[in-house]
């Protein structure tokens, strides 16, 4: 029998339950933009602009896309924990990934609210 000793790690359940609720949001606002763009006779700048005009819109724009970049982070940083295994390699990996999705999230919000 394996006596494991329980040091607070929550083993990946937290990240799992991360993953499916982000992608869960994701799925809901793909399915809600894409029935939108379904209902339009036409689309173009003026539709677009029209609506993300609405700060409810850019605001779930911004939660998806906040949601797909943890998504992200979690599965990269698994796959480099999982792969990678000189401890300096897999930091400046990390490093690099977190400041990306940082700078990603930063230029989202000056695309959304025009900065």
């Amino acid at each position: 029998m394996v006596n494991r000793v329980v040091t607070g790690a929550h083993y990946g359940l937290r990240d799992w339950l991360a993953q499916r609720i982000t992608a869960v949001v994701m799925a809901a606002y793909s399915l809600a933009l894409a029935a939108w763009l379904l209902l339009q006779p036409t689309v173009d700048y003026d539709t677009w602009s029209a609506l993300f005009s609405s700060d409810a819109v850019r605001s779930f724009t911004l939660l998806f896309l906040l949601c797909l970049y943890y998504h992200a982070w979690i599965g990269v940083r698994d796959i480099v924990m999982d792969y990678v295994k000189p401890a300096g390699i897999r930091l400046a990996i990390h490093v690099a990934v977190i400041l990306a999705l940082v700078m990603y999230a930063i230029w989202a919000v000056q695309i959304l609210w025009g900065m």
